[in-house]
């Protein structure tokens, strides 16, 4: 069954962040996963507690390929690549519940 990663950003270093999405799409390939959108052209309709300036959708296989990806050695220096390059982040696994 597909799973996803739902990824809300506010980027506060672009060009930290433009090495990030240099290294991660390869990565994220390895491991089965392909990106259904990504972007910075976000309407937000109803409130929030903050409001991202790019949201990322990343569909895999399943469950245990993401995990299998994010806890890869190889992610590991990505993942603090990312924290280091952004004020907000939120990440989100689930499962295609249909």
């Amino acid at each position: 069954m597909p799973a996803y990663v739902v990824g809300l950003h506010q980027i506060t270093n672009p060009s930290k962040f433009e090495e990030y999405k240099a290294k991660i799409g390869p990565m994220v390939a390895q491991y089965g996963g392909r990106y259904l959108t990504r972007g910075e052209n976000l309407e937000m309709p109803e409130g929030s507690h903050w409001v991202p300036e790019r949201v990322v959708v990343i569909e895999f296989p399943n469950m245990a390929a993401i995990k299998a990806w994010y806890a890869s050695p190889e992610y590991q220096p990505l993942i603090e690549l990312r924290k280091a390059c952004q004020s907000e982040n939120d990440m989100t696994f689930f499962m295609d519940g249909i």
